[in-house]
């Protein structure tokens, strides 16, 4: 019985597949390196700054929201006022 060794490009687990078949024999994960507490206390600091970094970006997006949404109306008025023919609702049938 000839047997294949594939390794996952996703989860890089090992899986033994049967040649004739296709069949999967077995399902061998990944062993996972445990860094040191100081390692993964840098790591959630990296993550806290970026977390940080992303809510202080969305709230200068979001005082900056208000303007531009202001902006995009009073074009939208101008356009409205260019136009003299009526709003034709396209799900009227006369």
């Amino acid at each position: 019985m000839e047997k294949f060794n594939v390794i996952c490009p996703c989860c890089e687990a090992t899986l033994t597949i049967d040649a004739q078949t296709g069949a999967l024999l077995a399902h061998e994960e990944k062993k996972k390196i445990h860094g040191s507490f100081e390692d993964l206390a840098g790591e959630l600091n990296k993550q806290k700054q970026l977390r940080e970094q992303l809510f202080s970006q969305e709230m200068s997006s979001m005082k900056d929201r208000e303007r531009l949404l202001e902006e995009k109306f009073k074009e939208a008025l101008k356009r409205a006022d260019k136009s003299d023919k009526p709003f034709h609702n396209p799900l009227d049938l006369d």
